[in-house]
């Protein structure tokens, strides 16, 4: 089975590969020709993942999934949220982004914090979500040079490392995004395509 996965990121499709199976083949967005910037304007996560979905479905009219994720900062009331990727500015800086968050938190003792993914499949004219969550919380310092975006700042629960210091393995049982492939996952192998 082919599915286009609406992302340019290849650290996302780099994860993604990793956790699906081999009979499922993995378009990205350059492989179909889809060079323009999908849109991100909804106010939700899930509103993001979808746009995105339905934006390479209706345009180019494949079977697809698109996820978003987003940061969400107790203290901060949910946020960066839906603003994680360009948090610090529209170029979307990992380095600013991790800067502007450990500045706010600063003088804050709550923490706590947990990433949100939620991936949209559009296959055969339905559409499903999935969603996986990963709790934990902020560290003081970046920490590990693995992974990207705020890796180096989140600690998940359970744990006194953070995600940028674990094997690609280990981040895929703890993560957000490890978990809501891993749902879409189970349902891709229990259908008949």
């Amino acid at each position: 089975m082919k599915l286009v996965f609406a992302s340019n990121n290849k650290n996302k499709v780099k994860e993604i590969k990793h956790q699906l199976p081999s009979s499922i083949e993995i378009l990205t967005l350059e492989d179909i020709g889809c060079t323009e910037d999908i849109p991100e304007t909804a106010e939700t996560i899930e509103g993001n993942a979808i746009l995105k979905a339905n934006y390479i479905t209706e345009k180019y009219g494949y079977n697809c999934f698109a996820d978003d994720t987003g940061l969400e900062v107790e203290a901060l009331n949910g946020a960066p949220g839906v603003y994680s990727a360009r948090y610090a500015g529209e170029e979307k800086n990992a380095e600013a982004n991790m800067e502007k968050l450990l500045n706010e938190l600063r003088d804050k003792s709550n923490r706590n914090a947990q990433f949100k993914t939620v991936i949209a499949l559009n296959l055969n004219g339905e559409q499903l979500l999935f969603t996986g969550i990963a709790k934990g919380e902020i560290t003081v310092n970046k920490q590990g040079n693995e992974g990207f975006g705020y890796d180096p700042i989140f600690k998940p629960e359970g744990k006194n490392i953070t995600f940028a210091e674990i094997s690609l393995e280990e981040k895929t049982k703890l993560s957000h995004r490890g978990k809501a492939v891993t749902a879409l996952t189970q349902f891709l192998k229990n259908i008949n395509i």
